[in-house]
């Protein structure tokens, strides 16, 4: 499977120079939904860079605003829910600022999205031929229809779908829930995307499916530089694809850093909670998982300081009133939690006494 992706990346992505800097920058997002019951502050003021090439993944738990930051990006919230602070900027560009016409050229072209339920996001009465080189030639009015037929009949092939010609003339009910899931994949990579974000893409693929399409994934982004979001509950995918780790809870980032930062020194509580209750195979038999005890926050009503302090073992008073700053643990590692505020005073005392 890798080899023959890697002659069929080259042949249907082109190669393309490696740029350099910044692709994606996010500072202070604020994204909020405007209820009856009240506001929802889903995105509470989070900030990271993407460079080229890199693989960022997003984890957290169900609620925890992984996917509206990802469809603010997309320009693709859904009312009542509004951007009410902070920017997003795409090499240089303000996305936020984006017209209707600009923003329709900017998703598939600059930006492509691969979502958690592909049956929501096909056209059931469209066959799968007719959606993907609609896809191709709404971003591209040069390419003929007989070459986009072409180009989406080796796109299915390389995310691991037989009998192309077959496959193009068959409607979306007649996939599997992993097969629909390739042909999302397929659609997002069809226009060379240099930003792709996954909303959970191989959460319907069985596990060997999986491997297959991570493999594939990460063999396009070497070939053409692509940055690559990638949102997901399956930790284990982050180690194998990411390179750096933003860790959500509550609309809030509260740990970000390189992956193996995150999974050998995880430095803030909710981290370690969620490492503590993954399987690992190095583990001794019968080793019990621990669960995160407590219940997820009531964004209607979130706490005054830390969003995880209701749950957190290592609770003290000033974690329910303020929410801690950022620390830097080290280099490109930085946790958002009172422990390491204090750590941090000691080292600074201690070097003073020395």
């Amino acid at each position: 499977m890798e080899n023959y992706m890697e002659g069929q990346s080259a042949e249907v992505m082109g190669e393309s120079p490696e740029p350099t800097g910044k692709l994606l920058e996010i500072k202070d997002l604020h994204v909020s939904f405007f209820t009856p019951a009240g506001e929802v502050k889903a995105v509470g003021g989070i900030s990271y860079d993407l460079h080229y090439g890199e693989v960022m993944g997003i984890v957290g738990e169900s609620g925890s605003g992984k996917s509206q930051e990802a469809y603010s990006i997309m320009g693709l919230l859904q009312s009542p829910g509004k951007v009410i602070g902070g920017s997003i900027s795409f090499e240089g560009r303000d996305v936020l600022s984006f017209t209707k016409e600009e923003m329709a050229s900017f998703r598939g072209k600059d930006v492509a999205m691969i979502f958690q339920n592909p049956m929501t996001c096909l056209n059931p009465v469209y066959t799968i031929g007719n959606q993907l080189i609609e896809a191709l030639r709404t971003h591209d009015k040069t390419v003929s229809t007989k070459e986009a037929a072409k180009r989406a009949m080796e796109m299915l092939e390389l995310v691991g779908i037989n009998n192309v010609e077959k496959r193009m003339k068959q409607y979306p009910h007649e996939f599997s829930g992993g097969m629909r899931q390739r042909v999302m994949i397929a659609m997002g990579l069809i226009c060379h995307p240099k930003l792709l974000i996954a909303d959970e893409p191989t959460t319907a693929l069985d596990v060997t499916i999986q491997a297959q399409i991570i493999e594939l994934m990460k063999a396009l982004q070497k070939k053409t530089g692509m940055g690559i979001i990638f949102i997901t509950h399956n930790l284990g995918v982050v180690a194998e694809i990411c390179d750096k780790v933003s860790v959500m809870y509550a609309g809030k980032i509260v740990e970000q850093g390189p992956v193996n930062d995150i999974f050998y020194s995880p430095s803030h509580p909710y981290t370690e909670g969620l490492l503590r209750s993954m399987p690992r195979v190095d583990a001794e038999n019968y080793e019990r998982l621990i669960p995160i005890e407590g219940t997820p926050v009531d964004m209607l009503n979130p706490p005054e300081g830390c969003p995880f302090a209701p749950r957190c073992e290592h609770c003290r008073k000033v974690c329910l009133k303020k929410m801690p700053p950022y620390v830097e643990v080290s280099p490109e590692h930085r946790s958002a939690c009172w422990l390491r505020v204090e750590e941090l005073k000691n080292k600074k005392t201690e070097n003073k006494g020395e």
